[in-house]
């Protein structure tokens, strides 16, 4: 029973799920970070960190347009610090996996190019 358990905790996905938490974790602190600084900055421009107090009307908007700004800041960094490095670096891992043929994919070409030059000599298959 504990043999089944110790199985399912040293499962490759599980554990590559913890570490992926783990990273994500570690990788808020430096997303919040970044847009606490850029926050900062919209607030001296603005004369004002956030934009709780923004009421036009008696309406109070100015949480949402924080929130706003904030998702916005957070989603242009996780895409420029992860999404754009990520595709670049599979678009080159694939260009590189392109340029050598896998031995299974090697070895069907010659029989391919083999049966190809069988068949312009005149033998018919299975002769």
């Amino acid at each position: 029973m504990l043999k089944g358990f110790k199985d399912f905790l040293m499962k490759g996905n599980l554990v590559e799920l913890a570490v992926a938490l783990i990273m994500a974790l570690a990788f808020a602190e430096v997303v919040n970070a970044t847009v606490g600084m850029i926050m900062d900055l919209i607030g001296k421009a603005g004369g004002t960190p956030n934009f709780s107090e923004y009421e036009p009307g008696g309406i109070s908007v100015g949480v949402f347009l924080t929130a706003l700004v904030s998702f916005l800041i957070v989603a242009a960094v996780v895409y420029f610090l992860i999404i754009v490095p990520y595709t670049r670096l599979k678009e080159r891992m694939a260009e590189e996996e392109g340029a050598e043929p896998s031995p299974e994919a090697a070895l069907l070409a010659e029989i391919r190019d083999l049966l190809a030059v069988r068949n312009q000599s005149g033998s018919a298959p299975g002769s």
